[in-house]
């Protein structure tokens, strides 16, 4: 499909069996969970999806899983990024093969690189495909920050690189990218506590992991933004912000792999060595979970 992305994107979290195996059924269900609940786009293999922990073979099978069974119901984001420029060639060409419509790529991480060092990477990558690429800045993983300026240059310079997904936490970074720069490139904001901050702002869509849990809310803030009705934005931001923030402050995979426990749909625990989340703080997620009341279905 010809792809621009707007609204909510789920980064969605990889399901895995008891032994350890990706769970391929639970997988397709929870991709139904958030096309069901109007998002406007699902993301394979992202950070929520732990990624890091995957085989390169277990790799293309979520992304192959996730583009065959959205059979382009929404676009769907294959993130390809990986520690070696030749890997992350050979995840975004397979991505590009199966189907996908835009490829996100983040930096190399470990071993953080120059600035230099990882715009030579994105534009490496960028050149061996045809997909729209979206940057993938998440300073805390790779060491490495994409100021706007140096976004800026490499969309103007690279005509596939179309988007970045700023995980940076930082809204005045963001909000300089939307403003200073969104003749080049679009800026999705993936953090989740600056959901309301972004859209306000004028961020043509948001990714988030929380949405695995909340589609149907999430979604409602957007469409709320996107129709000029701030306060029922604001309303049902507050609404559903106090069990964002619990996620957020609990270790993050973990909580929302406990959150959809839940919510009645179980995919399987962290990928070890990451451990469940502790009891005390599934009861206070339990606790938030039981107060919201059902979200309207989105409009539109």
């Amino acid at each position: 499909m010809a792809t621009q992305l707007t609204g909510v994107l789920t980064a969605l979290a990889t399901p895995f069996t008891p032994d350890g195996a990706v769970d391929v059924p639970a997988l397709r269900r929870l991709v139904d969970r958030s096309i069901d609940g109007g998002v406007d786009g699902v993301v394979a293999c992202g950070s929520t999806g732990e990624f890091a922990s995957l085989s390169a073979g277990e790799r293309r099978l979520v992304v192959e899983t996730v583009t065959q069974h959205t059979a382009g119901r929404v676009p769907v984001v294959a993130q390809t990024g990986a520690t070696s420029t030749a890997e992350a060639i050979s995840n975004s060409r397979h991505a590009q093969e199966c189907g996908a419509d835009v490829l996100m790529v983040v930096a190399p991480y470990y071993d953080p690189l120059s600035l230099g060092e990882t715009t030579h990477y994105f534009r490496a990558v960028a050149e061996a495909v045809e997909l729209p690429v979206m940057l993938y800045n998440y300073p805390s993983a790779t060491g490495v920050n994409l100021d706007p300026a140096t976004v800026g240059k490499l969309a103007r310079e690279v005509e596939n690189i179309r988007y970045i997904k700023d995980s940076s936490g930082d809204m005045g970074q963001a909000t300089q990218l939307i403003h200073h720069h969104s003749d080049y490139i679009s800026t999705i904001v993936g953090w989740d506590a600056l959901i309301l901050s972004a859209l306000t702002e004028g961020a043509p869509a948001v990714m988030a992991g929380t949405a695995n849990i909340l589609p149907r809310e999430i979604v409602a803030v957007q469409r709320a933004v996107a129709a000029g009705d701030f306060a029922t934005a604001k309303a049902e931001w507050d609404r559903i912000y106090p069990l964002i923030d619990a996620i957020l402050s609990s270790p993050f995979v973990p909580a929302v792999k406990a959150a959809l426990e839940i919510l009645g749909e179980p995919i399987g625990s962290p990928r070890r060595p990451t451990a469940d989340l502790d009891a005390a703080s599934v009861n206070r997620i339990q606790t938030l979970v039981n107060q919201l009341q059902p979200a309207p279905a989105p409009a539109g």
